[in-house]
């Protein structure tokens, strides 16, 4: 089972000499002693056979018969029995994203459709062809409103997903931007950057935007957008988000794609990859990677981003999920997510239990004597009852997936 051939002593010796060092391990002289890892606590190698009963065996550990009211950026969707078959062919389902334009049609073409469908989702004028998560595509956002106004302060919502604020923060210290955090919006913020507020936030309520006088960052859960105006009608520059809610299992938590959409006049200043069609020689339609900022194309300083990859295969089953459900299917399934949570809030008002969101699509933040006891109970009858925010408050969620049956037993014991 010899997969690949390694160095011998020789060709190392070679390529050591050639790059005037002595040994492989001086390549990592100007890493720390603190920060490197001198061995690792590894069991004795196993067979391929004992692998695969030592996996299965972990497996089992994993209880997934639960009835979910879990939320907080990742939800269980309907996913169609489809997705998983077309995703899993071998033209699409490789170690690396292939797009290179001669061999690369299908994929470029996805990610092609894929980009036209959340501009038709956020009324942005065009949008790139993923990138790693929500959090990471809120970061790029605030990075490139920096970029284009010049000014070095971002104003950012305090109801920000707090996954996505850890990421803002991280990016912001690394770039030397100065963050400011709100719960009420300033009347002036031309001071700022960009304002980065997220509709419906991380508690579900779904926010009455106004226009403001710098870039308008807006986070959204992609798939309220079956129901809720575009951000681009109530002046959004730039939209970003998630796109679990498309097709995508809860899988533990990941792994999801973000997407990152903008105005025309923005869109050299987008990260990531950006996917175009034209023609061929002949004529024909032809896909290919457009508007290159990515740094392996360009002069390094000049690129946008580090960001150099996309989570393709993931766009891929989005695509796949807008086109299967269409336009009327994706609005049903917003329609009756939204429903089952407003049906699950006034069934524990009647229990005694209060909603403390104004307005909500299908999240929204329950009042309780105490969370932990709340929690522990419904998962003693198998119900992942919501997030726990602090001691008295839960964020709960419902979708399409939520019935009837699953809110009378979630209210019946409570």
């Amino acid at each position: 089972m010899n997969n690949f051939l390694v160095h011998d002593d020789k060709t190392k010796r070679e390529m050591l000499d050639i790059i005037g060092i002595n040994s492989v391990e001086d390549l990592f002289t100007q890493i720390p002693e603190q920060a490197r890892m001198r061995s690792l606590s590894l069991d004795d190698a196993l067979s391929e056979l004992e692998t695969q009963r030592k996996v299965k065996s972990l497996a089992k550990k994993n209880n997934t018969e639960y009835i979910s009211f879990l939320g907080g950026g990742v939800y269980n969707k309907f996913i169609p029995a489809c997705i998983q078959q077309v995703a899993q062919r071998f033209e699409f389902l490789t170690a690396y994203t292939p797009y290179q334009p001669e061999i690369s049609q299908g994929t470029l073409q996805i990610m092609y459709e894929f980009q036209t469908m959340i501009c038709e989702l956020t009324g942005m004028d065009i949008s790139n062809a993923t990138v790693y998560d929500a959090a990471t595509a809120c970061a790029e956002a605030v990075l490139m409103a920096v970029r284009i106004s010049k000014k070095n302060k971002a104003l950012v919502s305090n109801n920000l997903n707090p996954e996505y604020k850890s990421v803002v923060k991280t990016y912001a210290w690394a770039s030397d931007i100065e963050l400011e955090w709100f719960d009420d919006l300033p009347e002036n913020v031309s001071d700022f950057a960009c304002v980065l507020i997220q509709t419906p936030d991380y508690y579900g309520e779904i926010l009455e935007i106004q226009p403001v006088d710098t870039l308008l960052i807006i986070a959204t859960d992609v798939s309220t957008l079956s129901i809720l105006k575009p951000p681009a009608e109530y002046g959004a520059d730039i939209v970003v988000g998630d796109i679990q809610g498309l097709g995508i299992p809860m899988s533990f938590g990941g792994p999801h794609a973000g997407f990152i959409a903008c105005r025309e006049k923005f869109m050299r200043q987008l990260p990531g990859r950006l996917a175009g069609r034209t023609v061929d020689a002949d004529g024909n339609q032809a896909f290919c990677l457009t508007i290159q900022t990515r740094e392996q194309h360009i002069k390094r300083e000049k690129a946008t981003s580090n960001i150099c990859s996309n989570q393709a295969l993931i766009g891929l089953c989005a695509t796949l999920y807008l086109s299967l459900t269409g336009k009327k299917g994706f609005y049903q399934t917003g329609y009756l997510s939204a429903k089952m949570a407003h049906d699950l809030s006034k069934k524990l008002a009647s229990k005694g239990i209060k909603t403390l969101n104004k307005n909500f699509f299908n999240e929204f933040v329950i009042e309780v004597r105490n969370a932990d006891e709340f929690l522990t109970n419904l998962k003693s009858k198998n119900i992942l009852g919501g997030i726990k925010i602090d001691n008295n408050h839960i964020l709960v969620a419902a979708t399409e997936m939520t019935t009837d049956e699953d809110i009378e037993l979630y209210a019946n014991n409570v």
